[in-house]
């Protein structure tokens, strides 16, 4: 797994850099580090990949935003992520290295759309236990399964009107928890290797200066045109993989 040509090197080093970018300056930004990683290493193993490298990132993530999270929708949303994890763990331990390819790239196309139908509607009504229940079990198993649980997220938090600062807050700790709590289930079914976390030392630095820049630019960067360039580079990345 280590030894790849230098053009695969590149792109999980654009991938790490990306992935810390999205942690601190452009929420859904990551999802083009979940293609790029998808593209190069197996699916299963890229999922692997893509955690530990999100991990770090959640670092800088709280350290910039930790004082805003508001704890009574972490713990309304707990039941419903716990039940899509669960279940996107046992997807991911039975299904065949295509099969979750496939479903990468799926999730990653359905939650453009998604995403693409929110802002065009412009309000969305969610909120409850219902919406809870609903956006909650998704982001579980999307995260699991494709570390891409970040869209359904945004989603709920915007349709429940959050401030942003809490938005950003709550989204800090709650893809740290999770991706804590992800880590002994995709060790258990032999995700996780010595060759994995060498893969991941080596593109760790990448993850840090992604975070680190986007700390910086993150009150300056034209958030709009950013926003439609990850959404090209997903689609595209998405379509890849699904073909």
């Amino acid at each position: 797994m280590i030894d790849l040509p230098l053009w695969a090197w590149a792109l999980l080093a654009l991938g790490a850099l990306i992935a810390g970018l999205g942690k601190t300056a452009v929420p859904g930004a990551s999802t083009v580090s979940v293609v790029l990683l998808a593209s190069v290493l197996p699916a299963r193993t890229s999922t692997a990949a893509m955690l530990l490298l999100f991990i770090v990132g959640d670092v800088f993530a709280l350290t910039a935003y930790r004082r805003h999270a508001d704890w009574r929708t972490l713990l309304r949303l707990a039941p419903a992520v716990i039940a899509g994890l669960l279940v996107g763990a046992a997807f991911l331990a039975l299904a065949a290295d295509g099969l979750v390819r496939r479903t990468i790239a799926t999730i990653l196309l359905v939650m453009i759309a998604i995403t693409l139908w929110r802002r065009w509607r412009s309000r969305t009504a969610a909120g409850g236990r219902l919406a809870a229940a609903g956006y909650g079990s998704l982001a579980g198993f999307t995260t699991m399964v494709a570390n891409s649980g970040g869209p359904v997220m945004s989603m709920y938090f915007l349709a429940t009107r959050t401030p942003v600062k809490v938005f950003l807050g709550t989204s800090a700790w709650f893809f740290a928890i999770i991706n804590i709590v992800k880590v002994p289930f995709l060790a258990g079914i032999g995700l996780i290797t010595p060759q994995l976390l060498l893969l991941d030392l080596v593109l760790a630095p990448g993850v840090v200066i992604g975070a680190l820049i986007g700390i910086r630019i993150a009150k300056r960067m034209p958030q709009q045109l950013f926003d439609r360039l990850v959404i090209v580079l997903t689609i595209v990345g998405s379509v890849y993989l699904l073909f």
